[in-house]
């Protein structure tokens, strides 16, 4: 059967040498190469959802009064937005499992480039000649927290509201230019005029997904082209690639993972509650409540925006840098910075400019994992910070207190674990020549045994 699908391709197409080449590419054969596969199932469930909502959601801020099937909402006034969210949630086929499943399959979205980005650079995957795809890859990660933040914007509930209050506040602290881009963008001081939302509209269900969609592709594109990097091992160097073909071995394995993936999404959409916008009610501009928390991959933001200590940058009595802007605004744009201009620091210094199609081990770059580690744990308890206030209200544990641990931790236990990942890694490397030594003693030992006459 796939001869003759082949034969009735190449006699219209010429496409045999093509489908040849493209059956017999070869995929390795470990698990954290599929998680940048997960990312792609999970973009693929947030497309097909999205299309589903877009038909009943209704991107207006025209002002009505609820009367549907919610009881504990009747009478409040709200936008057409938010009253259409709630319909979708309740009165919607499948309405609330679609919103749902889409809401999970951002989280696991972002989570997946994550993870992938980790193993990217743990390893080395973003040395040349494969810098290029390292950055688009980087720039989908961004594409995606922006696509995420006017997501859950557009549904104009409490939560949502408040976020773009932060948002608006963080770009008018720019500087110079703050102010007219957020008159570009919001159409006048916030809310902002009706136009906002359509324009949010417009980006969230066209532009950036296009975007995100043609950046996934450049990046498949450059992968194949470039081919897969492989961990060390026998019979693999760096001009010789081992792993699983395309078919019949890469193929049900990646089917199988996509109906998994979309299997796990569906089932969290269905079985796990995940923001019930009703019970946070409609946003209005004098509304506020304590523990407001964007979504997760937006917690490092709200975090810095706690940590950074009230004080502007000011001459006379002009204010050229808002407080917003360190938290809001340069911390992104540091963490962004260091991982788009690491590959070319490193190559700079290590003098390392040839291909590479190997992988290291973490401990083969004790650097780079020390500096690694050290950036992912300044995040990671920024991160953290960001969950002040619910600890608070949980654990009654001091605000105050909270604040000032996390301002000194930034910057002491990321040191700590630089001095520590790297002396780890090094330790790790005199073990590995330790064992080699051992290997090479018991194999010349048997070979004198081999070669001593026999009495």
């Amino acid at each position: 059967m796939i001869r003759r699908t082949v034969r009735f391709l190449d006699e219209r197409s010429g496409a045999a040498p093509f489908l040849r080449k493209a059956l017999r590419y070869v995929f390795p054969d470990h698990w954290s190469f599929l998680l940048g596969e997960v990312a792609l199932y999970a973009f693929i469930v947030l497309v097909g959802t999205g299309i589903y909502l877009t038909l009943f959601f209704d991107p207006s801020t025209a002002t009505t009064y609820y009367d549907g099937q919610y009881q504990p909402l009747h009478g409040s006034e709200m936008t057409q937005a938010y009253r259409s969210v709630v319909d979708i949630s309740f009165k919607v086929k499948a309405g609330l499992l679609i919103r749902q499943t889409h809401h999970w399959a951002a989280d696991v979205f972002v989570v997946a480039i994550v993870l992938h980005l980790l193993r990217i650079f743990f390893t080395g995957a973003f040395r040349k000649p494969r810098d290029l795809t390292y950055y688009i890859g980087l720039s989908m990660l961004g594409l995606a927290l922006l696509e995420g933040y006017l997501g859950y914007s557009l549904a104009d509930d409490l939560l949502s509201g408040m976020g773009l209050a932060i948002g608006y506040s963080v770009l008018m602290s720019v500087p110079i230019v703050g102010a007219n881009l957020a008159e570009l963008i919001w159409g006048g001081p916030f809310p902002g005029t009706h136009a906002f939302w359509s324009r949010m509209y417009v980006a969230h269900v066209f532009l950036f997904p296009m975007l995100i969609a043609t950046l996934l592709g450049a990046h498949l594109a450059l992968v194949a082209a470039r081919h897969h990097t492989q961990f060390r091992g026998r019979r693999k160097t760096e001009r010789k690639v081992v792993g699983v073909p395309t078919f019949p071995g890469q193929t049900p394995r990646s089917l199988g993972l996509m109906s998994a993936v979309t299997a796990v999404l569906f089932l969290l959409g269905g079985l796990v509650q995940i923001n019930p916008i009703w019970l946070w009610g409609p946003y209005h501009v004098g509304s506020g409540t304590n523990g407001a928390q964007p979504d997760w991959y937006l917690g490092w933001l709200i975090g810095a925006l706690r940590l950074v200590p009230g004080f502007d940058l000011t001459i006379g009595n002009y204010t050229l840098v808002p407080n917003p802007f360190w938290g809001g605004a340069l911390f992104p744009l540091v963490v962004f910075g260091v991982l788009f201009t690491f590959p070319a620091l490193e190559r700079r210094f290590t003098g390392d400019h040839a291909f590479h199609n190997l992988l290291d081990r973490p401990r083969d770059a004790p650097w780079r994992t020390a500096i690694g580690a050290a950036l992912f744990t300044w995040i990671a308890f920024v991160f953290l910070a960001g969950s002040a206030d619910r600890v608070f209200v949980t654990f009654f544990v001091s605000y105050g207190w909270q604040i000032l641990f996390f301002r000194i931790a930034i910057w002491v236990v990321p040191l700590a674990v630089l001095v520590v990942t790297r002396r780890v890694c090094l330790e790790l490397q005199g073990s590995d020549r330790v064992e080699h030594e051992r290997e090479l003693a018991e194999e010349e030992a048997r070979r004198a045994a081999s070669l001593e006459p026999v009495r």
